[in-house]
């Protein structure tokens, strides 16, 4: 592993974590046209700590108010009981079907691209429909409904869909406003996150040599300051423009790998 390609890669993965266009796709296929090929695909699971690390420290107030007010703000308990019910399904499926995802799903590349493809042009679709807005803050989402956004989240384990994406589509058809929909896709991303990383990490530390080590900690700060900086930006971007930005780039995107692989095979 080059240095220069551990910073791009650990760029690309800040950049779109938490924006709707896959950074699990984009790293398999950057790592692909960069002749980048990490142990088991360790590398690419691992650096997504910095980036949940920058989401902490952004809604760290709002996090420690959560905390110390759960034994008596029954709001608050409310909120951290939706964010684990909505983890749950996710946690299930990730650790049932580890092996599967790891050694099929991440190598398909084909798939990666189809999946960028069809998730743009449901993202475009659902981005212009006129949809009924129920839910516009977080707090107000109902155990039932984080629950079902939860189970949208599981089809980002194929690699291509994108876990905010497929939240933010979930939680918009089920009423959410853009705003709100990418929020509660910040919040859940903290768990199911964490819990990737800490999964992986058990499953492959005999793999991690001191070189890998050394790339993912040089990804994993890369990642940290990037996501930082879009998730700063993010609420207010898609408040104001929607989510059409992402659909038509996931589209190219896609479109553009699925070529290049079929004409280097």
């Amino acid at each position: 592993m080059q240095i220069w390609q551990v910073i791009l890669l650990g760029f690309v993965e800040g950049l779109t974590e938490f924006i709707p266009v896959s950074s699990t796709g984009h790293l398999l296929l950057a790592g692909y046209f960069l002749g980048f090929d990490s142990p088991r695909k360790s590398f690419e699971v691992l650096i997504q700590l910095g980036a949940v690390l920058a989401i902490l420290s952004i809604y760290v107030s709002k996090i420690f108010g959560l905390l110390i007010n759960f034994p008596h703000d029954a709001r608050a308990r409310q909120f951290i009981l939706n964010v684990i019910l909505a983890f749950l399904p996710a946690a299930v499926i990730g650790v049932l079907g580890h092996e599967l995802i790891k050694s099929n799903f991440f190598q398909d590349l084909e798939l990666i691209c189809v999946s960028l493809i069809v998730g743009g042009i449901i993202l475009m679709v659902v981005d212009s429909m006129k949809l009924n807005t129920k839910y516009h803050d977080t707090v107000e989402y109902t155990p039932w409904l984080c629950f079902k956004i939860g189970i949208f989240q599981c089809l980002a384990m194929i690699p291509g869909v994108s876990r905010s994406g497929a939240t933010i589509v979930g939680a918009l058809l089920m009423g959410s406003d853009k705003r709100s929909a990418t929020e509660f896709s910040f919040f859940l991303a903290m768990p199911t996150m964490v819990g990737a990383f800490s999964f992986d990490l058990y499953k492959n530390w005999s793999i991690l040599k001191p070189d890998i080590a050394v790339s993912i900690s040089i990804g994993f700060i890369v990642s940290f300051v990037v996501a930082l900086l879009v998730v700063r930006c993010l609420l207010n971007y898609v408040s104001r423009f929607g989510f059409k930005l992402f659909a038509f780039w996931r589209i190219f995107v896609g479109i553009i790998g699925f070529l290049s692989i079929n004409t280097i095979t």
